[in-house]
C-alpha cells in the first residue's frame, strides 16, 4: 500500500513540471488525494462492503470534482492532472502508467449489467475533455486527443483524435518518441500529424533533439574503439573524458 503512495507521488514529478515538494504533491493535488481514497474504497468492495465503499467515493468525489467507482480497477503510477470532472466508471479498467487530464470520461453506452465501460492497456494518454465510451480497449501507449469521443478500440502507439474519433497516427514507436518521453512531452496526447503549428514546431525541435543524440552515440562508440576512456553517463549532456581524448590527438 504504502509502495503505492510513493508511487502516485513520485510520478507526479516525471509528468507535472509544477511539482516542487513532495508535501505539495500530497496537499495539494486532487488527483493524487482521489486515487489514495480510491485505493482503499476498492478495498471496501472487493470485501463487498458496497455502501461504505461508495461513500467514501462520494467524499472523494466532493473534496476533489473527481468520480472514481469503487468497482473500478486502477494500476499503478497513474496520473490524474487537474482532474476536474473527471469521471470514471464502475467496470472501466485502467493499466499501469497511464496519464488522464481533466474533463476526461470512461462512460459507458448501455444499461446491462456486466463489463460496459472502457479498458486503458498500459501507457495510455488521454487529453482534457475526452470522452472513451462503452467496453472497448485503448492499446498499450495510446494517445486520445483532448475533446475527442472513443466509441471503438484504439491499437497499441496509435492517437485517435476528433469527433467520432479517428486514428490519425499509427506507427511503431520511434527514438523520438523515446526521446519525448523523457523529457516529457506527452501533454494532452497531441500527434505529430494534428494540423497545429506550434506542436509541428515542438515535434521538430524533439526529432532534432533525437538526431544530435544519436550522432553523439555515434562519436562515443567511435572513441570507444579508439581506446578512449569515456564516461559511463549516456544521458543527453554528457562530457567525454577530455585527458583521454587528448592521449588520442597526441
Amino acid at each position: 500500500m504504502f509502495s503505492k503512495i510513493k508511487e502516485d507521488i513520485g510520478v507526479v514529478f516525471e509528468r507535472d513540471p509544477a511539482a516542487r515538494t513532495r508535501w505539495e504533491i500530497l496537499t495539494t493535488y486532487p488527483g493524487v488525494h482521489a486515487l489514495l481514497i480510491h485505493r482503499f474504497s476498492h478495498r471496501l468492495w472487493r470485501m463487498r462492503l458496497y455502501w461504505l465503499a461508495r461513500l467514501s467515493s462520494y467524499i472523494a468525489r466532493w473534496f476533489t470534482g473527481i468520480e472514481i467507482h469503487p468497482g473500478a480497477v486502477i494500476g499503478r503510477r497513474v496520473f490524474i492532472d487537474h482532474g476536474m470532472g473527471v469521471v470514471i466508471g464502475e467496470t472501466a479498467v485502467i493499466g499501469d502508467d497511464c496519464t488522464l487530464y481533466h474533463g476526461v470520461t470512461l462512460g459507458g453506452t448501455s444499461w446491462n449489467k456486466g463489463k460496459r465501460h472502457p479498458t486503458l492497456l498500459n501507457g495510455v494518454v488521454i487529453g482534457a475533455g475526452a470522452k472513451v465510451l462503452g467496453p472497448i480497449t485503448i492499446g498499450a501507449k495510446a494517445k486520445i486527443g483532448s475533446n475527442a469521443v472513443v466509441v471503438k478500440d484504439v491499437p497499441d502507439n496509435a492517437t485517435a483524435v476528433g469527433i467520432p474519433a479517428r486514428i490519425v497516427d499509427q506507427e511503431q514507436p520511434r527514438p523520438q518518441d523515446n526521446m519525448a518521453e523523457k523529457i516529457g512531452f506527452a501533454a494532452y496526447a497531441v500527434s505529430e500529424k494534428m494540423n497545429d503549428p506550434l506542436n509541428k514546431a515542438i515535434q521538430t525541435l524533439i526529432d532534432h533533439i533525437a538526431n544530435q543524440d544519436n550522432q553523439l552515440q555515434e562519436v562515443r562508440q567511435q572513441l570507444a574503439k579508439l581506446g578512449a576512456d569515456i564516461e559511463t553517463d549516456v544521458e543527453i549532456g554528457h562530457a567525454f573524458d577530455v585527458n583521454s581524448i587528448n592521449k588520442i590527438v597526441d
